[in-house]
């Protein structure tokens, strides 16, 4: 069974990441099956923010666990675009270190109008995050 037989949203969000410009800079992909879905940013030497100690840019973190959790709303809802974001919180956890970076996003309130989802990032151990994301999405007309 293929990602697009088991979620038919996956198509569309992998067409609204590669729209979207700051998405293909970062060069993040997602690994989607059924209504889960793996957000991967690949180490680049762009990411690097700190060249001194290796560390990866804030900012690249951010933004990465942002449309993470933009594409995790859109692919379980049915919403014609992509969320837009109300508010966004970002905890730095640990330093991001010049390795590949993963994340996954979780829905903890859909409403008519809102989502609150969280989302966390890490590298080489889930159970030890980089960075988390609390975030608010505008989802319905308001």
């Amino acid at each position: 069974m293929t990602p697009y037989e088991a979620n038919p949203r996956a198509a569309e969000v992998e067409a609204f990441l590669e729209r979207t410009p700051f998405a293909q800079k970062l060069g993040m992909r997602c690994d989607i099956r059924g209504d889960e879905m793996t957000a991967v940013l690949p180490f680049s030497k762009k990411l690097i923010g700190n060249f001194t100690i290796k560390a990866l840019h804030g900012g690249a973190i951010s933004s990465f666990l942002e449309l993470t959790a933009m594409a995790q709303v859109f692919l379980v809802t049915d919403l014609a675009r992509p969320p837009r974001p109300i508010n966004i919180t970002i905890d730095y956890l640990r330093q991001g270190h010049a390795k590949d970076l993963y994340a996954r996003a979780y829905i903890t309130k859909m409403g008519r109008r809102m989502a609150s989802v969280r989302a966390e990032a890490w590298q080489e151990e889930k159970a030890k995050p980089v960075t988390a994301l609390m975030a608010h999405f505008m989802v319905g007309e308001g």
